[in-house]
């Protein structure tokens, strides 16, 4: 059983590591505070944290105290292998033996530090090893049931704290990621902008002269076809321009309550000819009871059909594409989903799809997946692409009803920004 002075000593520890768990984003304070505590309370020669790294499998020192900075700069410690087989008997293992057992990476470096007994405690989350807490001694020891307890909690406690961890840096790392795209849209808008009005002019007079040239010049002839290629190219290039135009302005959208269903259905009349001409099938599966979404429907309508084309183009001819929508009361949001059959998306490519000006397309311009981002994130809403490669791609569009800390006066007369 516990003595008093040893249940009072344990709690505290264990009080003092929780409340640093819940109360700190920094998983290094955690680990420096578990080691200090354990080797005080164990009355230990010093304490090593080590975490598994999963690209090379081997324990990285996270956090010790009480050793040298001779000791500690040795390298990494146990193999995966050997932790692994620790964590199937779900209990503290002791070494005596530090000078043969294969646990021990430097016996020899160990020993003339001054250990001569190890207790090893796992750090596992779930099925997943993450790490070992070793405890080191200046002689044998034995331990009660208390003791081997404590050391089991302080291990848990750790293990929350480093999946703590890596859930905050993983959120961090998306928002890094947002941050980043938004600010390259933003960067690059400009930079359209610029660029194609520059163009413009001389498009204009190239297209110009080319029509007037192509009439004056037989209706037979090399001369001709070098015309219409001309003109051709010319009023690609003007496309493109338009869809530089529209990238860059990114004026803000006209609110108003309007019927998401809608949106869905008019991009699908429009592009009613491609369905028919490659043989595609459309399946609807429209919630009727979906609520009114405060958005700018004529830029909703734009996205699905930027979707719709990109469906289409992705499956050729024959194949399905699915239209879903429904409702989240819970989160006050509505979904739509678009499913396609097409080729699919390289992995390394899916990361990158709503990048402006990236695209795998022979003739594409990349803006059009961009532009439809930055349209959804200008209504609060968050849109998402998941894809196998050769059975179809998956877009996942999620829009608030009504966009927070803006009143409905306010979005509807936001100026266009730059």
């Amino acid at each position: 059983m516990y003595s008093t002075n040893q249940f009072e000593t344990f709690y505290r520890i264990l009080r003092d590591i929780s409340t640093s768990v819940h109360s700190s984003t920094k998983v290094m304070d955690v680990m420096d505070l578990a080691v200090m505590k354990c080797t005080e309370a164990l009355e230990a020669k010093g304490t090593l944290l080590r975490v598994l790294n999963l690209e090379t499998n081997q324990l990285e020192l996270s956090a010790a105290y009480g050793f040298s900075p001779e000791y500690l700069a040795k390298g990494p410690g146990s193999s995966r292998k050997i932790i692994t087989e620790q964590w199937k008997l779900n209990k503290p293992s002791i070494i005596e033996d530090i000078q043969n057992d294969p646990r021990i990476m430097f016996p020899r470096e160990a020993w003339a530090e001054g250990v001569r007994m190890v207790l090893d405690v796992p750090l596992s989350i779930g099925s997943n090893i993450v790490g070992i807490i070793r405890v080191c001694f200046p002689g044998k020891k034995q331990f009660n049931m208390e003791q081997l307890d404590f050391v089991m909690s302080i291990g848990e406690q750790c293990a929350v704290a480093l999946e703590k961890a890596r859930l905050f840096e993983a959120q961090q790392s998306r928002y890094d990621h947002l941050v980043l795209q938004t600010e390259k849209m933003s960067a690059l808008g400009r930079m359209a902008a610029g660029v194609a009005h520059e163009i413009n002019n001389p498009l204009a007079s190239i297209l110009l002269f080319s029509s007037n040239l192509i009439k004056k010049v037989p209706p037979e002839g090399r001369l001709k076809e070098g015309l219409e290629i001309i003109i051709q190219e010319t009023m690609r290039c003007r496309r493109i321009i338009q869809e530089l135009l529209e990238f860059s302005r990114s004026k803000g959208p006209q609110m108003a309550p309007s019927s998401l269903n809608e949106a869905i259905k008019k991009a699908l009349t429009i592009l009613e000819n491609e369905f028919r001409i490659h043989h595609i099938v459309v399946e609807k599966a429209l919630d009727g009871r979906l609520p009114d979404v405060f958005m700018d429907i004529h830029q909703m309508e734009q996205v699905f059909v930027n979707l719709l084309i990109n469906a289409v183009e992705a499956i050729g001819e024959e194949g399905r594409i699915t239209v879903r929508s429904w409702f989240e009361p819970r989160a006050e949001r509505v979904m739509v989903e678009i499913t396609d059959t097409g080729s699919g998306i390289l992995p390394k490519n899916l990361e990158k799809i709503f990048e402006p000006f990236f695209s795998t397309k022979p003739k594409g311009t990349g803006l059009g997946l961009a532009v439809s981002y930055g349209i959804i994130q200008n209504h609060q809403g968050t849109i998402q692409a998941t894809s196998r490669l050769g059975q179809g791609t998956n877009f996942t569009i999620e829009l608030p009803l009504k966009p927070k800390d803006s009143s409905a006066d306010a979005l509807i007369h936001e100026e266009p920004k730059l």
